[in-house]
């Protein structure tokens, strides 16, 4: 059965061919997969990130009653495609969590094999679309199993107390991508690690406070509650049509916050070469060109989102490659 088939009307047939997913992947804030790389890391990159989004369509956009049954076969199915590929059991291993993981999901490692233990194939398009991924650039699957454990605490947790909790969020919703990125241009190191933690976290960041009207209405609010009470902001306050001066306040310090994770993280770009340097570059890139939007709109961004334009972000990419950082 494939997961996509039960999404809502506009999620449907979550498309898995490159050109379609690049569509889609123009709304993000950074480029996904540029066109300057090699087609091998491209397809790699776009596999990835047809994976996320299909997490993150049915973690939003199905029906609330089938979510969590339905990333946890997405999940089910990920462990399928790593059986298959014998790599389930060193995967374990090595991540640090993933056959515990397996024991909660209610039997997906058993259902990996069928017959006289033999694997199952996958059944779900994406997950059969990470295959050449993961067999050639041996990509873990903890990351993995973060990016829907992320989708599954969003139908549970609307908000955060602290910061402190938020970055345990963004630990599971972003820095993983970051972690897969680095295997596909096989440069993984646990240094290179940390660093690119602090771009992907800031670039979620960037992207929570870009759509903080859009998160209220879908009943999410990712400002810390400590730092709304502190500037003395509620709820009611973000659902106006207009932010008020203590909300752009509060957003002009968590834009700052994000801005310093980025430069934090942003030195990970010099530690690289080649076409992962131009990746890297433009993740950077994007988060910056983002993180300028919104103070570009005077830190309202109840009245719109504030987006990049893509010559902001062409030119925060050459920068950022050239000072590798």
């Amino acid at each position: 059965m494939r997961i996509s088939a039960e999404l809502p009307r506009g999620a449907q047939d979550v498309p898995t061919a490159t050109d379609a997913l690049a569509n889609r992947a123009t709304g993000e804030n950074f480029p996904v997969a540029l066109r300057l790389l090699p087609a091998r890391h491209r397809r790699h990159l776009m596999a990835v990130y047809g994976f996320a989004r299909t997490a993150d369509d049915v973690g939003d956009q199905a029906p609330p009653a089938d979510r969590l049954r339905l990333l946890e076969e997405l999940e089910a199915d990920l462990f399928r495609l790593y059986a298959q590929s014998g790599g389930a059991g060193r995967d374990a291993g090595r991540s640090g969590g993933a056959g515990r993981d397996a024991d909660r999901s209610g039997g997906a490692g058993r259902d990996a094999g069928s017959g006289e233990g033999a694997a199952e194939p996958p059944r779900i398009d994406v997950i059969r679309a990470l295959g050449p991924a993961v067999a050639e650039c041996g990509i873990p699957m903890q990351p993995f199993l973060d990016l829907i454990k992320a989708n599954q605490q969003d139908q549970v947790v609307s908000r955060y107390r602290t910061f402190e909790d938020l970055l345990g969020y963004c630990r599971l919703s972003a820095n993983p991508v970051g972690r897969i990125v680095l295997h596909v241009f096989g440069c993984y190191t646990e240094p290179r690690a940390e660093l690119s933690d602090a771009i992907c976290t800031a670039l979620q960041l960037a992207e929570h406070w870009q759509d903080v009207a859009e998160d209220l209405r879908a009943g999410r609010i990712y400002l810390p509650a400590e730092d709304m009470e502190s500037y003395g902001c509620s709820a009611q306050d973000l659902a106006a049509a207009s932010a008020a001066a203590p909300v752009r306040a509060l957003i002009a310090f968590e834009v700052a916050r994000a801005s310093g994770l980025l430069a934090a993280g942003a030195p990970l770009i010099g530690a690289l070469r080649g076409a992962a340097r131009a990746a890297v570059a433009g993740y950077v890139a994007g988060g910056r060109a983002a993180l300028a939007a919104i103070a570009a709109a005077d830190y309202d961004v109840l009245r719109g989102t504030p987006v990049a334009r893509r010559r902001r972000v062409a030119g925060e990419l050459v920068l950022a490659y050239a000072r590798g950082r």
